[in-house]
C-alpha cells in the first residue's frame, strides 16, 4: 500500500474528516498487527509477524509495503485501489497474497484503519491474519480439543520436567492403566524398566536437541505385544520450549503380519535355494550332504539326513514298508556350531539304530513325520539310554522333527532336524513347511537312484559287450583300457577290438557311439558284432566303413531313430610289415617310432588319414592310407573322452597325447597308465577307452624299414 505524500502526511481535504473516526483494527486468533506511515513505509514490524512472513525487522524497516506484496496471488489488489478505499471511508478490508521470505505464497486478511497520531501525522494500523494456514480461532480449536480426545492414537504432553500434562484416553487402554494415573507422572515411574527407562531418554533428548524420534517399536505393557512411540518437542508462538508431545500406536498385529510375510518369503527362498541346489547332483550322498548344508542354520540348528543302505547300495525301492530292523545309514550332517556333542549326535556313514515302537520306527513304518517338542519324548526317539539322545540333550536340543523321505508312498530314509539352546521349538506351520522341503529331496534322492541303478546297468552291459579277451596275434603286442565317465555323465558308447583275419593279418578297431545310457551301449554292441562280422570276409578298412554305414539304419533301435558313430578301422600285415587305415570321423590315429631322438623321448606323429563322416551320416565316400611300419613302432588308438576338455581346443589335448607317448616307458601297460594319467580326478568326463599295439613284424621275415608313413 502506497500514499501519496503530502505535508502533514494525510490528504487536506480528508483530515478533518478522519481525525479518530475509525477504531484501531483487532487481530483474530493468530493475527499480527503492523504500523505503515502516510507514504506506506513499514514502521512497526514484531516477531508475530516475522513469523507469519519470515522477513526480519531489521530487512522490512523503512521499507514499502507493496514490496512484500505478489501481484501474481489469486486475487491481486492495487495500491491505488486500496488508497481510494482508505481515503474515503478511513478503513480498508480485504485478502492480499504476501511473499514468504523463502518464496511461497502466504494469503492473508487484512483489516487497515488510516489514522493519526497526536502530532497530527497520519498512518495506518493493519491487522494481519493467515488464511493459508489451519484455523486456529474458535471452531479450530474445538476441532483440536475433539480430535485429541477421540484420537484412536494414544496422545500425551508433558511440561519441560517430562512430567504428563495430559493425556487421552486411547493412550490409558493402550497402557492398561486409569488416565489420572498417568498425570503428573514421569514415564519411568508410569512404565518402569527397561521400556520407561529407555523413553525417558528418548524425551530428554528430544527436549534437549529438538530433533523429533518417529515410530520408535517398544514392547507393550508387562511385554505384551508392541507399541509405535513418536515424540517431538513443543514451542509457543515465541519459540520458547514449553514440553514434548508423544504419540503412541499398537502394531502388535501389524507386526504379526509383518513376521508371517517375513516368515513365508523366507520359506520361499529356502525352497527354492533348496530345488537349485540339488538340481545338479545326480548322487546319493552328495544330495543328502547338500540337503542338510542348506538348511542349517536357516531352518534348524543342526541337520540329519537318514537313507536306507538298500537305496544306497543297490539302487532300488525297498519292497515292504522299512521296520526297526531296516538297515539305516547316516549319509548327511550339518551343525551350527562345531561341539565335541556333534559328532556323537550325528556321525557321517554311522548305522543307525532304531528301537521297535519308538518315533524313528514309527515315521519310517507309517511315513508320517514326528515332532518332537519335549526332553521326555526326545529320550524315547529311537532307543534307551541312545548316546546319540544324550548327545543332543547336551547340546540343548529342545525340539525336533523326523519328515520321511517318501517318493510313491514309500519311505527312503528319514530328515531329522533339530533346535537348541534359545531358537523358537519346531510348531505345526514349521511341521508343514518341512514336509515340502522333504518332498523336493525325495525327488532328488529318487532321481539320483534311478539314475545310478540304469547307469549301472549300461555300464554292466557295456563290459559285458567288450572283447572279455583281447587276442595278442603273431606280429602284434597289445595294450587296453578304458574308463566309465564321472557319476554326473552316463555311460558311453565307447568301444575297441582286436581281431586275428585271414593271412595272418590282424584288425585294429576303435568306435564311439553318440549319445549315453542303455541305448549307447546297446547300439556300441551291435556296431561291435557288425564290424566283427565283416572282417571275417577280409574287406579293406574303407569297404568295410561302407558297408557299416550302408546298414547303419537296420541297426538302429527303430525308425525315429539313426544311429551315429564314430570309427577307426586299421589292418595290419606283419609279414609285410604294413598298415592300412581308414577312419569315419573319429578323432586321428598316432605312431610312436621306435627309435629314439637324441635329446631323449621318441618321436610322435599324428596319421594323415582322411578324416571321412561319422558311421550312420550316408551318401558318402569312405578313403583309406596304407604305409610301412618299422618293427617295434606303436599305434595308438583312442576315443575323444581322452583329448576333450570343456572350453579347450581339441589341439590342445592332442598335444598333450602326443607329449604323454613320447616319453619312455618299460611296457606298454606302462604307457597306457601314463597316457590315463591325463585324465584330471574330480573332473566332469566322458568315458575313454585306449588301445596301444605294438607293430613288431613276424621274426622270420627281414625287417624292413623303408617306406613312407603319412603324418601330418
Amino acid at each position: 500500500m502506497t500514499f501519496p505524500p503530502s505535508p502533514s502526511g494525510v490528504p487536506a481535504r480528508d483530515v478533518g474528516r478522519s481525525l479518530g473516526v475509525p477504531e484501531p483494527p483487532v487481530p483474530g486468533p493468530g493475527g499480527v498487527v503492523i504500523v505503515l506511515d502516510a507514504t506506506g513505509h513499514i514502521t512497526l514490524w514484531n516477531r508475530s509477524v516475522e513469523d507469519m512472513l519470515g522477513w526480519t525487522g531489521e530487512y522490512v524497516l523503512g521499507r514499502r509495503f507493496d514490496h512484500l506484496m505478489d501481484t501474481g496471488g489469486t486475487a491481486p489488489e492495487k495500491p491505488a485501489d486500496i488508497l481510494a478505499e482508505l481515503l474515503s471511508s478511513e478503513c480498508w478490508s480485504g485478502s492480499l497474497c504476501l511473499r514468504h521470505r523463502d518464496g511461497h505464497r502466504v494469503h492473508v486478511h487484512v483489516q487497515a484503519s488510516l489514522l493519526v497520531d497526536g502530532d497530527g501525522r497520519g498512518f495506518v494500523h493493519a491487522a494481519l491474519t493467515e488464511t493459508s494456514g489451519p484455523s486456529t480461532g474458535p471452531a479450530g480449536l474445538a476441532a483440536l480439543e475433539s480430535h485429541f480426545d477421540s484420537s484412536p492414537l494414544g496422545v500425551a504432553i508433558f511440561d519441560t520436567d517430562l512430567r504428563c500434562l495430559r493425556a487421552n484416553e486411547a493412550l490409558a487402554r493402550l497402557d492398561g492403566r486409569p488416565l489420572v494415573n498417568h498425570l503428573g507422572r514421569t514415564v519411568d515411574e508410569l512404565i518402569g524398566e527397561p521400556v520407561g527407562r529407555r523413553l525417558a531418554e528418548v524425551q530428554r533428548q528430544v527436549l534437549r536437541t529438538g530433533r523429533a524420534v518417529l515410530d520408535m517399536t517398544l514392547p507393550g505393557p508387562d511385554g505384551n505385544g508392541f507399541r509405535s512411540v513418536s515424540c517431538s518437542r513443543l514451542e509457543d508462538t515465541d519459540h520458547r520450549v514449553i514440553g514434548v508431545g508423544c504419540t503412541v500406536m499398537d502394531i502388535t498385529e501389524r507386526r504379526r503380519i509383518a513376521r508371517q510375510n517375513e516368515i513365508a518369503r523366507e520359506r520361499l527362498s529356502l525352497l527354492n535355494d533348496l530345488g537349485s541346489r540339488l538340481a545338479d547332483l545326480l548322487e546319493i550322498p552328495g544330495i543328502a550332504e547338500r540337503l542338510a548344508a542348506t538348511l542349517v542354520p536357516r531352518f534348524s540348528d543342526y541337520a540329519g539326513v537318514i537313507v536306507l543302505e538298500s537305496v544306497v547300495t543297490e539302487s532300488e525301492l525297498p519292497r515292504h514298508p522299512p521296520t526297526h530292523r531296516t538297515p539305516l545309514i547316516q549319509l548327511g550332517v550339518a551343525a551350527r556350531q562345531d561341539k565335541p556333542p556333534v559328532k556323537r549326535m550325528l556321525r557321517l556313514g554311522q548305522s543307525v539304530g532304531v528301537a521297535e515302537h519308538s518315533a524313528v520306527s514309527e515315521a519310517l513304518s507309517t511315513g508320517l513325520p514326528q515332532l518332537i517338542d519335549s526332553p521326555e519324548q526326545l529320550r524315547s526317539a529311537t532307543y534307551p539310554d541312545d548316546p546319540k539322545t544324550r548327545a543332543a540333550l547336551e547340546l540343548g536340543v529342545h525340539s525336533m522333527m523326523m519328515l520321511p523321505l517318501r517318493v510313491g508312498g514309500i519311505v527312503l530314509g528319514l530328515l531329522v532336524v533339530y533346535r537348541a539352546d534359545e531358537s523358537p521349538p519346531f510348531d505345526h506351520d514349521d511341521l508343514a513347511f518341512a514336509m515340502r522341503l522333504a518332498g523336493r529331496a525325495s525327488t532328488s534322492l529318487d532321481n539320483a537312484r534311478l539314475y545310478a541303478r540304469e547307469r549301472e546297468g549300461a555300464l554292466m552291459l557295456q563290459r559285458a559287450l567288450m572283447p572279455q579277451h583281447v587276442p595278442e596275434p603273431p606280429g602284434v603286442r597289445i595294450a587296453f583300457r578304458y574308463v566309465p565317465g564321472t557319476a554326473r555323465n552316463e555311460a558311453g558308447g565307447d568301444w575297441f577290438d582286436v581281431t586275428q583275419l585271414a593271412g595272418g593279418q590282424v584288425a585294429l578297431v576303435i568306435g564311439d557311439v553318440t549319445g549315453h545310457g542303455l541305448r549307447a551301449a546297446a547300439t556300441m554292441g551291435l556296431l561291435r558284432t557288425a564290424v566283427r562280422t565283416l572282417s571275417i570276409l577280409d574287406l579293406p578298412p574303407a569297404g568295410l566303413l561302407q558297408h557299416i554305414d550302408a546298414i547303419a539304419a537296420d541297426l538302429a533301435h527303430g525308425p525315429d531313430e539313426s544311429l551315429v558313430a564314430t570309427c577307426i578301422y586299421a589292418v595290419y600285415d606283419p609279414a609285410r610289415r604294413r598298415c592300412v587305415i581308414a577312419r569315419a570321423g573319429h578323432v586321428p590315429p598316432m605312431i610312436v617310432d621306435p627309435e629314439p631322438l637324441a635329446e631323449g623321448g621318441r618321436r610322435v606323429r599324428i596319421l594323415d588319414v582322411p578324416a571321412g563322416a561319422p558311421l550312420g551320416v550316408g551318401g558318402v565316400t569312405f578313403e583309406e592310407v596304407g604305409f610301412d611300419v618299422a618293427d617295434d613302432s606303436v599305434l595308438a588308438l583312442y576315443t575323444d573322452g581322452l583329448i576333450e576338455t570343456r572350453g579347450e581346443d581339441i589341439g590342445e589335448g592332442l598335444r598333450r597325447l602326443s607329449s604323454q607317448l613320447a616319453q619312455p616307458h618299460a611296457s606298454l601297460e606302462a604307457a597306457c597308465d601314463s597316457v590315463l594319467s591325463l585324465v584330471e580326478p574330480g573332473t566332469e568326463r566322458d568315458d575313454v577307452a585306449l588301445l596301444l599295439a605294438r607293430l613288431v613284424g613276424l621274426p622270420d621275415d627281414p625287417p624292413r624299414t623303408t617306406g613312407a608313413s603319412p603324418t601330418s
